[in-house]
């Protein structure tokens, strides 16, 4: 339990200082408008995935990741002097397609309030039936 505990730690911590060096130290103009959302290290820390959520499209995204992974070096070395490990851990990126996904079930469930509205109307219950917002 102690064990898991110092992982989300370090996890949040890391994500930390990955939003900071966004902020203020990369300066790789292919990194555009880029959201750390979340970090996932293994067991033995050795390993970090860090995922990223960019503001616009495919190409965007591309461009963002070819970015990052450019810069990988630099970053890991960085995390390594910020944060105390014996060992810095091997950092990889990965796209954070949770955003998309709930914009996608958000889409469904309007769809689905309106087909239900469409049914009641057409069983003549619309005029009572108040649709919530």
């Amino acid at each position: 339990m102690a064990k898991q505990l110092r992982i989300e730690k370090l996890q949040e911590l890391i994500k930390q200082e990955m939003g900071k060096m966004l902020l203020t130290e990369l300066k790789d103009p292919r990194i555009g408008f880029v959201t750390v959302t979340g970090v996932e290290m293994t067991g033995d820390l050795r390993e970090a995935k860090i995922f990223v959520s960019v503001m616009g499209g495919a190409e965007q995204l591309k461009s963002s990741l070819e970015g990052l992974n450019s810069a990988l070096g630099f970053i890991r070395r960085e995390i390594g002097q910020r944060i105390r490990l014996r060992f810095t851990p091997e950092i990889s990126f990965a796209p954070d397609t949770s955003l998309d996904y709930a914009d996608h079930i958000q889409k469904l469930l309007l769809q689905v309030e309106g087909d239900q509205t469409h049914a009641d109307n057409a069983q003549g219950r619309g005029d009572e039936t108040q649709v919530r917002e």
